[in-house]
């Protein structure tokens, strides 16, 4: 087939899809799953697109890192200490707490080293001219504004107050972003097998497990050339997103879903078919 011709068959599957003008979010939701199903778009690309129209749905409180799990400076410590926290928990900012707890800035770890670099920093006056002003949002600000005021202000994180104006947390434009693309690690968190054993006697698959550790792993060929994920082929083979708690067979494999939401599965139960026949029939044997 001539590229003309595969470009035209593309194109009359583009106006196909888009020949309909939806009227609300559920039309609008089946043309894109549509686009999917007819490889027009890809299957991480309709779960990013869902996650674009589901941000304004959420609000901060939705997102936000609690209060009490935030990693905060307190302004009366002594600068070796407060060297000492920043160095162990690794975080690029830090809110930064008075002795009457009262919110008295924001600390930066790019410019504490650059400070020290310059050997500019000795005090804790030194550390205070650091400070910068802290960016204040509600609990109740709609993450889609958020992530406008954040392009705008050039800011990436922002203390949360609550309907009383107190302290309620932190949010950072990656806990915004991760409600579009998924979880995003960075090189501090901690990483974890993809593949582990689970006490039901199959194991637990991360839908991010790559298909070659996948046919390392359960000794399979399974390959695709667009198709890095055993996520992406097997929702590639269902050609939708499976339900919570699905059981399905695919590639000799019994596959359940193990954690997911309404846009994304994260990760699976599987269980080879062959040791499930097996089980299935000593049953049966024992029965007889």
């Amino acid at each position: 087939m001539s590229e003309e011709s595969t470009a035209v068959g593309w194109f009359g599957k583009l106006v196909k899809v888009f020949s309909k003008e939806p009227e609300n979010r559920e039309e609008l939701e089946h043309i894109l799953e549509e686009a999917q199903a007819q490889d027009l778009i890809e299957m991480d690309s309709l779960s990013m697109l869902k996650g674009v129209l589901d941000v304004a749905k959420y609000r901060v409180r939705d997102v936000m890192i609690p209060k009490v799990q935030v990693s905060f400076i307190d302004e009366q410590h002594s600068l070796q200490s407060t060297l000492n926290h920043m160095l162990e928990t690794s975080h690029s900012r830090y809110p930064v707490f008075s002795e009457t707890d009262e919110i008295v800035g924001v600390l930066l770890a790019k410019d504490v080293l650059k400070a020290m670099v310059k050997k500019e920093l000795t005090t804790l006056e030194d550390l205070k001219k650091l400070y910068r002003q802290p960016e204040m949002v509600s609990e109740s600000k709609r993450l889609n504004i958020l992530l406008k005021d954040f392009k705008n202000s050039r800011h990436h994180m922002a203390l949360v107050v609550d309907e009383y104006g107190e302290f309620a947390g932190l949010v950072t434009i990656e806990d915004v972003l991760e409600q579009i693309v998924g979880e995003i690690e960075d090189e501090h968190d901690e990483v974890e097998e993809t593949i582990q054993k689970h006490v039901s006697g199959g194991f637990l698959v991360d839908a991010i497990t790559s298909v070659a550790e996948f046919n390392v792993f359960f000794k399979t060929d399974l390959s695709n050339e667009k198709i890095e994920t055993i996520g992406g082929l097997v929702l590639k083979q269902l050609g939708r997103i499976p339900a919570k708690k699905e059981i399905f067979e695919f590639a000799g494999f019994q596959f359940q879903v193990y954690k997911s939401n309404s846009r994304k599965v994260d990760e699976f139960l599987v269980v080879s078919s062959r040791e499930l026949t097996g089980s299935a029939e000593s049953v049966d044997e024992a029965k007889s």
